[in-house]
């Protein structure tokens, strides 16, 4: 039974200070007493759901470190602090949390939900487990190294625009992303212009490692439960390598355009309602020159 569980059974149970123990109490004591086999269980689960975005286990590094062996590289009080609260581990001024976020870009680890110190145990026991194997089930995708084709990159470009899906059925890249080759109000604002992105992630290794576990808070979710596969990393990769000779989209070529399309648009449809108008007074006045006419005629 995990630690902090012994230590509240007398409250679950209403035993306080020489009270009996309740049925209410017991109750709630059998529920702690399931939810906690079944944590212990799903230990394999929630790392699937929550970490294997950021972290492979002998597949790489990704956004942060491979936790192959990991308990090597840190003892496990260490682990289990870092897991709870990264960033105050960060802001403390340790050495190796600081050399982390340097290596990840200045991303700093989400604190995972349902994070508690029993929770951070099992995960240290699932490492241990799957580094002592030949392969782990979470070693992750592997980054090809094949040379990119233009083949690679129109595909790529298909990927970013949403003309070809992506088969776990993420969003396509445009939904809020520019690139300079998609027109001034083709692409996204939600995110950055993703022209020079290649060349910002410093090349193909750490930009395929982001698109295999997107670290931002608003990627993260999309992309969870819908992966990119090794083949649309490579080309979308490809795409990208073929985008860091150009200059980014200016956001305010985006307003502009806007603006003149929005203008030019309101103009024809004022153009268009003249005429229609116009063509009516006319219609009218002539019924009325007939009408005229035949009474003085008569």
């Amino acid at each position: 039974m995990p630690r902090d569980l012994r230590q509240r059974m007398p409250a679950l149970c209403g035993k306080r200070h020489g009270q009996k123990v309740t049925r209410q109490g017991l109750a709630v004591l059998l529920i702690a007493l399931l939810s906690t086999v079944g944590f212990a269980q799903d230990t394999p689960d929630y790392y699937r759901q929550n970490c294997m975005n950021c972290h492979t286990i002998g597949g790489g590094r990704l956004t942060g470190p491979d936790l192959k062996n990991v308990g090597q590289r840190r003892d496990a009080e260490w682990l289990i602090s870092f897991m709870q609260n990264p960033k105050a581990v960060i802001d403390s001024g340790d050495p190796y949390a600081l050399k982390l976020a340097e290596e990840s870009r200045g991303v700093v680890m989400p604190i995972a939900p349902g994070m508690t110190r029993y929770r951070a145990e099992q995960i240290i026991k699932l490492l241990e487990t799957e580094s002592a194997l030949p392969k782990s089930q979470f070693e992750g995708v592997r980054i090809s190294s094949q040379p990119f084709t233009d083949h690679d990159r129109l595909t790529g470009r298909q990927y970013f625009t949403g003309t070809l899906r992506l088969k776990n059925g993420g969003a396509a890249c445009i939904s809020c992303h520019g690139m300079h080759d998609i027109s001034a109000l083709g692409g996204g604002r939600l995110g950055p212009d993703l022209t020079r992105v290649y060349e910002r992630l410093k090349g193909r290794k750490s930009l395929s490692a982001w698109l295999m576990a997107p670290a931002t808070e608003t990627m993260q979710p999309i992309f969870r439960g819908h992966p990119l596969e090794a083949e649309e990393i490579h080309a979308l990769a490809a795409y990208f390598e073929s985008g860091a000779a150009h200059a980014e989209v200016e956001p305010s070529l985006s307003r502009t355009a806007f603006l003149l399309s929005g203008l030019a648009m309101a103009t024809a449809a004022i153009f268009a309602l003249d005429l229609i108008w116009k063509e009516r007074f006319q219609s009218v006045r002539r019924a009325l020159v007939e009408a005229s006419s035949q009474r003085s005629k008569s």
